[in-house]
């Protein structure tokens, strides 16, 4: 297995397309490790540092792995869609399940942090936590409340990593 060295800029506008029908955040706390399916997210660069921001609410399992060891990948899936792997990893909980073990998913060990890639999803994005902050949804548009918060009793957090290696996993 090898792993291609990309730029930010090279993958850029795949993940932000990639995002439309889902990518994978993983996280590692101790020896267990977490994928979750995320559709918001973005791309970029700010205080000088290459970044990728990801919003995960409060009561999610990938929350408390996060708070254990602020780290992440971003796995996007551009060999096509597992459904039976987005299924379980987008509607089941971590604290249930192996989730990767029970998705039949590959961790691959990580560059630069503790945190896995996932084979079946190639194009990684290794983050190390800079920054985070609590989104306070009282402040967004009622169309938007309506639509995204009005069954949730919990914001999202908006976790800022800084992408310290990118790779495609051939």
């Amino acid at each position: 297995m090898v792993k291609r060295k990309i730029s930010i800029t090279e993958c850029a506008n795949t993940v932000t397309e990639c995002l439309e029908k889902g990518v994978f955040l993983t996280t590692k706390a101790g020896d267990k490790i977490n994928s979750m399916v995320i559709g918001w997210g973005h791309i970029g660069r700010i205080w000088e540092r290459p970044v990728f921001i990801t919003y995960v609410r409060d009561s999610r399992y990938t929350y408390e792995m996060l708070k254990q060891n602020p780290e992440f990948t971003v796995n996007v899936p551009i060999n096509g869609f597992d459904q039976n792997a987005f299924s379980i990893c987008g509607t089941q909980s971590g604290r249930d399940m192996d989730k990767i073990a029970e998705a039949g998913l590959t961790p691959v060990e990580p560059e630069v942090i503790t945190v896995p890639g996932i084979r079946e999803f190639p194009l990684t994005l290794e983050c190390r936590v800079l920054y985070k902050e609590v989104q306070d949804a009282s402040k967004l548009p009622e169309d938007i409340l309506k639509r995204f918060y009005s069954d949730q009793t919990s914001d999202h957090t908006a976790f800022y990593g800084e992408i310290v290696a990118a790779y495609i996993i051939e």
